[in-house]
């Protein structure tokens, strides 16, 4: 009998098109060799076009999805993503402060589309209650404007934005510079060290899930045993490749590719 890999849960929404959400974050696990489980926060009905339309589970429905896999199986590391509400979020932040494993919060605010995915009056819980228990904050420049009001417009302006992100209380900002122009670029900071992480950028629109994806990616190699610096590095190589591999479903915008590396390791010669 085989040993258990690491545990990984995700806290988050369920993206009915597979690409982004609950189906990326596990699809992510298993390409990274890590065992997954998960606690649905939401139900969205969406596609390659958009969300129509979105269901928050009952606060004691998450409660004990969670509290059934950490009481028994345990977990390595954690990764929130949609949450909803205030009442959600606030839920999933205290059973995050007494969970001894690494926490990496997605602070998902709207969908690849523009749809919105969390309610304006659950900012503040944001801010105050889920940030200050995360190992690692990954907002895209759109959460840092909602959560900061510090509005990003080149790589410069990306310091500020990670001080802005860190005065809530994570101990690692990682502000996901891709809305910018030129290569994808992403800045990781505690505050007092730097690591800019940079790739190439792909011309390639289908890039649904890239967001759950780099955040369970950290979150899988944190449980491997690697340092938050590592870890962000190796998630940003595997997204990278994802991207380059998006493709194309339905009549909107497709997924990234989460089993690039498996594909590439088994096609023929």
């Amino acid at each position: 009998m085989s040993p258990a890999p690491a545990r990984v849960l995700t806290v988050a929404g369920s993206d009915s098109g597979g690409g982004a959400g609950i189906q990326a974050d596990l699809k992510t696990m298993l390409a990274l060799g890590v065992h997954g489980m998960s606690v649905v926060t939401a139900v969205t009905a969406q596609n390659s076009l958009g969300v129509r339309g979105a269901w928050e589970l009952p606060v004691e429905a998450v409660r004990a999805q969670y509290r059934s896999v950490v009481d028994d199986i345990g977990v390595q590391a954690v990764k929130t993503g949609m949450l909803a509400s205030a009442e959600l979020v606030e839920t999933v932040a205290d059973l995050l402060a007494a969970t001894d494993a690494p926490v990496v919060v997605d602070p998902v605010g709207v969908s690849k589309h523009g749809d919105p995915l969390l309610a304006a009056s659950a900012l503040d819980s944001v801010r105050t209650r889920l940030l200050p228990v995360a190992t690692v904050a990954t907002p895209n420049l759109d959460e840092v404007t909602q959560l900061t009001g510090v509005t990003v417009e080149s790589e410069a302006g990306m310091r500020e934005a990670a001080e802005a992100v860190l005065a809530y209380g994570p101990r690692w900002a990682l502000i996901k510079g891709g809305h910018l122009p030129g290569e994808a670029v992403d800045l990781l900071t505690d505050g007092s060290e730097e690591h800019w992480l940079r790739a190439p950028r792909y011309d390639n629109r289908h890039t649904h899930g890239t967001g759950c994806t780099l955040a369970s990616a950290i979150a899988s190699h944190l449980a491997l045993g690697r340092t938050v610096p590592e870890a962000a590095l190796a998630a940003k190589e595997y997204v990278t490749g994802a991207i380059a591999a998006g493709f194309a479903l339905g009549g909107g915008i497709g997924p990234v590719d989460h089993g690039w590396a498996l594909r590439r390791a088994t096609r023929p010669a």
